[in-house]
């Protein structure tokens, strides 16, 4: 069992050196800015309340992966039963012109869009497809995304 200064400074270095696995799973499944910080505070709670229990059979990107996929995908069902309310915007608003971005920014926004259609769990397996994952890690992940 660790004291509690090492489980502080595991944690930090886990959150640090895989921030990239969090905000791609935060953006994968929140739409704007505010949601994905609260959803980024629930991956990091999991994480926490969780790290005493990490087995090192399994790599710590495959582990992460399970924790921030089921929160993302709870936290999802939870919000998407909220009501939304849309304002549209204006015709001269919304229009953005493709000057603007680069035509990997365009193909990247358009990816985005895609993939918010998809169901929760689509996505998070959309997310590991392009994340390169194999099947066998998928499935290690996937386990327990149910």
């Amino acid at each position: 069992m660790k004291d509690e200064k090492e489980m502080n400074q595991m944690f930090q270095e886990i959150l640090e050196q895989h921030k990239g696995i969090l905000f791609k799973v935060t953006r994968m499944y929140c739409q704007n800015e505010v949601d994905r910080q609260d959803l980024y505070q629930e991956i990091s709670i999991q994480i926490w309340m969780s790290l005493d229990k990490f087995n090192n059979k399994y790599k710590i990107s495959t582990w992460l992966y399970r924790i921030s996929l089921n929160v993302a995908i709870s936290f999802y069902r939870k919000n998407i039963k909220r009501e939304v309310t849309n304002i549209p915007l204006s015709e001269d608003i919304s229009q953005i012109q493709e000057s603007d971005y680069t035509e990997k920014e365009h193909n990247l926004n358009l990816l985005e869009q895609f993939i918010s259609e998809l169901n929760e769990l689509d996505k998070a397996l959309m997310l590991l497809y392009l994340e390169e994952k194999n099947h066998a890690e998928i499935a290690d992940i996937g386990y327990f995304c149910k």
